[in-house]
This record gives C-alpha cells, sequence and structure tokens, in this order.
C-alpha cells in the first residue's frame, strides 16, 4: 500500500509556517496568528524540504487555511517619516498598479535598526503596469518604429559580436546551474566539506564523489534528482533544470507576444506549456491560483508566502538578452513577467537581474561593476534588497577571502529562508564583486557560497559570460561536457544547442 501523496509548495500546513515567517520579514506582527498555530499542535514550516512528511489532520488543515486569510489581512507596521531620499531614477519601479495590499510591504534587515522609510522605500506590491491586457496592440518601442530595431539595442552593435555574446550567456547560465545542482539544499558546511575533501576548495572546477569519503556522502548527500546528471563523472551534455526551462519559455513567450507581452500572457503560456510538477515555491503557487480562477496580481499574493523568493530572478535572463545596453527596459520587461508569481522584494530581485544582464549584453566595454551599479538604479533604494546588495559589494571589496565573505552574508541574512530573494541577490552581487567579472571565480564563489546553489551559479554564469564575449573564451573544461546540447521539457527545444539559442535570441532582441 502507497502512502498519501505530499505535494510540495502547496499544502496548507506547511503554507502557513513560511507565511508566518514572511510576515515577519514584512515587518507585521503574526504574533496571535503563530500562538494558535503551535497551540492546536502545528509546526513550523519545513526548512529545506517543499512538504512535511506526514499529512495534517483535518481540523489543522482547516485552521491553517483559516490563518492563511487572517495573515493575509494584517496591517503594515506604522511607518516612520523619513528624509527625502529624491525622485526615483527613470529606469526605476512607477506606481503600484491596483490597490496596495498592506502585507507586501517589507522592514529593514532584521540585523540592525529599521532605516526611516520615505521615498525610495519598497512599495508594496513591486508591480509597473497593467497585469491583464487582453487584446493589446505590440508595444511600438519609443524612437522605432515597425521596420527598425530598437535605438541602442541589437541595431547598434554588430550581429556577430552580439550573437557571440548571447551565446556566451547561454553557456555561462548552463555551466553555473549544472555546477550547483549536485550541492543544491545542502548547508554552507556541508558544501565546503565535500569540496575540501575531494581537494575543490577553493572551488575551482566541478564537484565530484571521486576521492571523498563514504561517511561524508552519507552525512551530506548530493541531491538526489541532480548527482546522476551534474557530477564530474557524470556530466554527459546539459541536463534539464528550472534555471534552464524559464529562459526558454520566455523565449517562446517573446516569439508568441513580442516584448509588448502582458502578464496575462504569461500566465497563458504557462497554463500551455508549463507541467506543474516542474514548477516550485510561488510558480507553483500561482499556477495553482490560475487554475482556481483567479488572475494576476492576485496570483502571487493569495496564500503565496514564496512571493519574495527567487523564482521571478530566475526568469530574467531573457529580458536582459534582448535589451542589450538598456537596462531600465529590460528591468520593466522583467517586472511584466515577474508580477504573475511575486511582488516587492520578488520583484526588485528579477528587475536588478534584468537590468544589470542588459548592460552586460550591450558590450561596449562595460564591466561587471557597472553592471551591479545598473542593477541597483532600477529598484527602489531603501528596500531590504537594495540594501543587502551594497552591502554584499562591500564586503566583498573589503575581504580577500571570499569565505569570509559568505560567513558574513550568511551570520547577516541566515533568518532568510534558503530559497528568498533577499540573500540570494546579495551572494550573486558578492560573487560577482570579488571575482571582479572573471567566468570561473563567478560562478565557482556564487556556488560556494551556498543557499539557492544552482539558480545562483546560472545568474552569475550569465552575467560573467555575457563580460567574456563570446562561448570560446569560457574554459574548455567548462563547456566541453555540457555538449552544446540542452535537455528540456519545454516543447521544441529538448536537445538544442547553445549556439542555435544565441541565433533564436538575437531575432527576438532585433524585433520593433
Amino acid at each position: 500500500m502507497t502512502g498519501p501523496v505530499r505535494l510540495t509548495w502547496v499544502q496548507p500546513e506547511d503554507l502557513v509556517g513560511h507565511e508566518l515567517r514572511q510576515a515577519v520579514e514584512d515587518g507585521r506582527d503574526p504574533g496571535p496568528q503563530l500562538r494558535a498555530w503551535l497551540a492546536a499542535g502545528g509546526r513550523p514550516a519545513p526548512t529545506r524540504a517543499g512538504a512535511s512528511p506526514t499529512p495534517a489532520p483535518p481540523a489543522l488543515r482547516a485552521l491553517a487555511e483559516h490563518l492563511l486569510d487572517e495573515l493575509s489581512t494584517l496591517p503594515p507596521p506604522a511607518q516612520a517619516p523619513g528624509p527625502a531620499a529624491g525622485p526615483a531614477p527613470a529606469s526605476g519601479p512607477v506606481a503600484e498598479s491596483g490597490p496596495p495590499l498592506p502585507h507586501d510591504r517589507g522592514p529593514a534587515p532584521a540585523t540592525g535598526p529599521a532605516p526611516a522609510r520615505g521615498p525610495g522605500a519598497e512599495p508594496r506590491n513591486g508591480s509597473t503596469g497593467p497585469e491583464a491586457c487582453p487584446g493589446a496592440a505590440p508595444v511600438i518601442r519609443p524612437g522605432t518604429d515597425r521596420g527598425a530595431a530598437p535605438a541602442g539595442g541589437f541595431g547598434a552593435v554588430p550581429e556577430g559580436t552580439f550573437v557571440g555574446r548571447l551565446e556566451a550567456g547561454w553557456v555561462g547560465r548552463a555551466v553555473g546551474c549544472v555546477l550547483g545542482k549536485p550541492v543544491e539544499k545542502l548547508p554552507l558546511h556541508g558544501i565546503r566539506a565535500l569540496g575540501r575533501a575531494a581537494g575543490n576548495w577553493p572551488l575551482r572546477t566541478w564537484f565530484t564523489a571521486r576521492g571523498v569519503p563514504p561517511e561524508l556522502l552519507a552525512a551530506h548527500p548530493w541531491n538526489r534528482r541532480s548527482a546522476a546528471t551534474s557530477l564530474a563523472e557524470n556530466i554527459d551534455g546539459t541536463p534539464e533544470d528550472d534555471d534552464l526551462n524559464y529562459p526558454l519559455l520566455n523565449l517562446l513567450l517573446l516569439q508568441r507576444h513580442g516584448r509588448g507581452f502582458c502578464t496575462a500572457d504569461v500566465a497563458r503560456l504557462w497554463l500551455d506549456e508549463l507541467p506543474a510538477g516542474r514548477t516550485f515555491t510561488a510558480e507553483r503557487v500561482a499556477l495553482r491560483n490560475l487554475l482556481l480562477g483567479l488572475e494576476p496580481p492576485l496570483t502571487a499574493r493569495h496564500r503565496n508566502p514564496f512571493r519574495e523568493w527567487i523564482g521571478a530572478l530566475i526568469r530574467a535572463d531573457m529580458h536582459g538578452w534582448t535589451n542589450p545596453g538598456e537596462p531600465a527596459r529590460a528591468a520593466e520587461q522583467a517586472s511584466r513577467d515577474a508580477v504573475l508569481t511575486h511582488t516587492a522584494n520578488g520583484v526588485y530581485a528579477a528587475r536588478f537581474a534584468a537590468a544589470a544582464i542588459a548592460l552586460a549584453a550591450g558590450g561596449g566595454g562595460a564591466d561587471v561593476h557597472a553592471a551591479l551599479r545598473a542593477g541597483l538604479a532600477v529598484v527602489p533604494p531603501r528596500s531590504r534588497l537594495a540594501e543587502a546588495v551594497r552591502d554584499a559589494i562591500d564586503a566583498a571589496g573589503r575581504h580577500p577571502d571570499f569565505d569570509r565573505v559568505v560567513d558574513h552574508l550568511h551570520l547577516r541574512h541566515g533568518h532568510y529562508h534558503w530559497v528568498h530573494a533577499v540573500p540570494n541577490t546579495a551572494l550573486i552581487a558578492a560573487a560577482l564583486t570579488h571575482a571582479d567579472g572573471d567566468f570561473s571565480g563567478s560562478v565557482c564563489r556564487a556556488v560556494s557560497g551556498g543557499w539557492d546553489t544552482d539558480s545562483n551559479g546560472a545568474t552569475a554564469g550569465s552575467i560573467a559570460g555575457l563580460l567574456a564575449g563570446a562561448a570560446d573564451r569560457i574554459p574548455h573544461h567548462w563547456t566541453a561536457p555540457l555538449k552544446n546540447r540542452l535537455a528540456t521539457t519545454v516543447p521544441g527545444f529538448d536537445g538544442i544547442g547553445f549556439d542555435t539559442l544565441a541565433h533564436l535570441t538575437a531575432q527576438e532582441a532585433a524585433r520593433p
């Protein structure tokens, strides 16, 4: 007899624990709900897995559903008046769409006193415009017509050079993703122990089980879905991963709707082409909400405690790749995608990544530090995400030993879940800064810092690959095992090469 099905990331008895944590991060007081949950026998959310091991009794599940609804109505903390921060940059967030939801406002990091929140603090939902646009015409970008490439975009750089950068971005994303896959979900001390046991610390190449004592492997087992495809001895082409599926989905999105797509177009594409089993955290909740008949932006908020996690960030690359040299437009495009599933810092992480990638994609001698500044320019300067990124960049500049930088970040952000956007975005920025944009240094540092290892390696690899300028400038020991072949369940792309993907992406960048 088989046991009950335990669906990850959607069961009320698990969601309520995550929502209690998110409420604290938002600066709200969930004390009464927490006491009611614990008094009834409720448990905290799983720390690393997507589901608790046993189902909740019917009464406890009903209480969890009731508490989720109560938590969604908690008022935000009183906002102290703060000094004016000046107007937001032209590339920054614009007015929120729809009525503000109080539970989306975030506080300062828990590691210090909350700064006064004046202009430039976090908008409550992180949105940048209407989410649904039935019948909307394609957007015509300023300074262009239907027969011309966007000013300053693809048409402003030689095609061969741009396509080469895009291939390096795709390959770099794949390398970083595969490097991080075996150690995803492992604690930092476990990652370090596995690397040291193999003589691979500081991290400089693929993880391997060769030479690692069996007792250490038993204490820190590789990610069960990835060991067979992502250790040095097992890599044979690029295995499927959600960090690589989402750029493919967004390529489909642009092929079908152009860069004038709206959030409703993203939702319809997901319903048509994205299996629920290939989604996690906020994306799985949003799909569930769509099937319940909810529409964006409510899909990002209804019983979705993962709304500030990393999912929108890992979907941002295509928006940066198709807006080379135009970080503000890349960020706005990423926002229309992100608000299907995320709010506030979850959206800001997507904006940050898209803008940094766009600047790197534009070439012109841009370096990693300029790319990170472009990312910071499109998020509210007093948001938790911006504060964390600035602190990470500062730490990376002060400590020559990257392990010390990582220890600092884990001390400062250890209260967040390991998939939350704030610590992971900070780690990406620290890795890129410390490596000065060097490809191997960037992906290895991003993965060696723990948390969401494959996602962080992928984003760092995308930016560092673009800065490398061409796939053949990425060291051969990284590219050779991937064999220019990507496995995926996204329709029409299984087995595709990164060179082909670069040309398809360039076509979308060239579309008016």
